[in-house]
């Protein structure tokens, strides 16, 4: 999963070395924290969070077999890291 995210980020952004992809596994729930330079923002949100949503909707239709919440969270590099939500 974290591969698929991974892949699928970088062919979205203009920068791929700027991306890094981040996995926090909790008891019912993963978190893949994504980090993507601000210049790729625009482009991995998308026009109106599409493309985000998009994303988000793939990653927990590939997921549903383990049986956890899976989260995929998006942030430009140099901003403070979100806390991990585990529940």
């Amino acid at each position: 999963m974290h591969e698929l995210v991974t892949m699928i980020i970088k062919a979205l952004v203009d920068d791929p070395e700027q991306v890094a992809v981040n996995k926090v596994e909790g008891e019912r729930s993963v978190i893949f924290e994504v980090r993507v330079a601000p210049d790729d923002m625009g482009k991995v949100i998308g026009k109106g969070g599409r493309t985000a949503n998009a994303l988000r909707t793939l990653v927990r239709a590939a997921g549903a077999k383990e049986r956890k919440s899976i989260w995929v969270d998006i942030n430009k590099v140099g901003e403070p890291e979100p806390e991990a939500m585990d529940g």
